[in-house]
């Protein structure tokens, strides 16, 4: 069997991935909440976490791999957007308003994951729908002293656990030295954090043994993880901003309401985005959404291509000229593999992909492929990568038929041997060109087709 090394943040060291249960590999990551579209640094980690859960299953087949990706669907901002909607006169109440504006976000969501080729998780929880879990876990976590209510919220005691500030490499007292944050008066600590808090009738809320209120953050990816997986499971992903405090305070409440378990084996960590080397930020104006990108023409599978150039574990800048390198490779290896059979992965491949997801060297071993002109091995690898894939390849039908402007390339240059004169020849090819199509001239045959700037519009003067 192929051996997997991963890197975990917990530990901070590559390691061998034994899971716990190989008939039962399980993996957890943070997915979005849903208020708004998908921006491009959220469309990372689903692609990142995507091509991990491709390799588990080439590895441990499909069967024997679950992948759960959560939706968190109580929030402020999605409150806020609701409260907006009502204000404005929209029909419906405020509970009404809330679920449109998500079940909205999701369908958004579902659409623009799957133009990037991700395969949907085997679960996608949604937090409102484990409130009577997220309350259990509280109640235990209050029973054992590890949480205690104050004023219609309940707060994590941090301390009550040793292990707080390991994921992210931390202390408490140096937590709390560098915090800048105003203290609530019913806290014990300073960094105790929320498990519930009230919510007043202009808000979503739950009956609980604390009042009417909501939960925080923090304890839904806990009890949405122990519902479906158990106390214990093999990987716990998302992005590095998530390391803390999100991911740390899951370990906290986790392992206090199970302490025998360790919850996740292993966390692993995605980087940040930027876009032409900069930070993405609205005031920059060089923020953009999976759908703005997608609307602009650039296609899912040269948006996906880009991202898995760059190492997981590194900071990766979305660049005009790496999207149209990944555009202008993908139609050649569309172009090779249009007629292969059915192959299967290379090794070289595979191995890039155990190391820790190297896509940057398993794409490395695709272009190796692709010059070696073996088509089936090229299209059943880059498969591991959500490449290739008959599904995706749609963006290189133009609905323009080349072949009118073909013929009278070649009747030109058919006139023009008579007569030698190819101004006209070299005048049509040239706009050919200028418009994106790649123009091919043998002795006996002209051949046309669009190419990775392919611009319809510009064909327009020539028809």
């Amino acid at each position: 069997m192929v051996t997997i090394r991963l890197h975990n943040t917990l530990t901070r060291r590559k390691e061998v991935f034994e899971p716990l249960d190989p008939m039962n590999v399980r993996m957890y990551v943070c997915g979005p909440t849903v208020y708004d579209r998908a921006h491009l640094g959220n469309g990372r980690p689903v692609v990142v976490f995507d091509t991990l859960f491709r390799l588990l299953r080439h590895v441990y087949g499909p069967d024997h791999v679950t992948y759960a990706r959560n939706f968190t669907d109580v929030d402020d901002k999605i409150n806020a957007e609701a409260q907006r909607r009502k204000a404005a006169g929209a029909p419906g109440t405020l509970e009404d308003l809330i679920r449109e504006r998500t079940e909205e976000t999701i369908a958004w969501y579902h659409q623009d994951m799957d133009a990037l080729g991700a395969l949907r998780p085997t679960f996608e929880p949604r937090a409102t729908d484990y409130i009577g879990a997220m309350q259990a876990m509280i109640s235990d976590l209050i029973a054992s002293g590890h949480a205690y209510a104050a004023e219609g919220h309940v707060l994590f005691r941090v301390r009550s656990y040793a292990g707080y500030g390991r994921l992210s490499g931390r202390s408490v007292d140096d937590m709390i030295a560098g915090a800048r944050v105003e203290v609530a008066p019913f806290k014990e600590d300073p960094m105790d954090f929320v498990l519930w808090k009230p919510s007043d009738e202009g808000l979503p809320g739950w009956d609980s043994p604390w009042g009417r209120g909501r939960p925080g953050w923090h304890i839904e990816c806990s009890a949405m993880s122990y519902e479906l997986f158990g106390p214990a499971f093999d990987i716990h992903g998302g992005g590095i901003d998530l390391q803390f405090p999100h991911h740390e305070n899951e370990i906290a409440q986790s392992c206090c309401a199970h302490p025998s378990a360790g919850f996740a084996k292993v966390w692993m960590h995605n980087e940040m985005l930027q876009v032409e080397g900069k930070k993405m930020s609205k005031s920059l104006g060089n923020f953009f959404t999976v759908r703005d990108l997608l609307d602009q023409g650039h296609p899912g599978e040269v948006i996906r291509f880009v991202y898995l150039g760059t190492h997981y574990s590194k900071p990766m800048d979305w660049t005009a000229e790496k999207a149209a390198q990944a555009k202008a490779t993908l139609t050649k290896w569309r172009e090779i593999t249009a007629a292969a059979g059915q192959g299967a992965p290379s090794d070289a491949v595979i191995a890039a992909l155990a190391d820790d997801l190297n896509t940057a060297g398993a794409i490395a071993e695709l272009h190796a492929l692709a010059a070696a002109g073996d088509a089936g091995t090229l299209k059943a690898s880059a498969a591991l990568l959500g490449l290739l894939e008959d599904g995706m390849g749609g963006w290189l039908d133009t609905g323009v038929d080349l072949a009118p402007l073909a013929a009278r390339l070649a009747d030109l240059r058919e006139a023009a041997k008579a007569t030698k004169d190819f101004a006209a020849v070299d005048a049509l090819k040239s706009a050919l060109i200028a418009a994106g199509v790649e123009v091919r001239m043998s002795k006996d045959d002209v051949e046309l087709r669009p190419g990775p700037d392919f611009d319809a519009a510009k064909l327009e003067p020539l028809r």
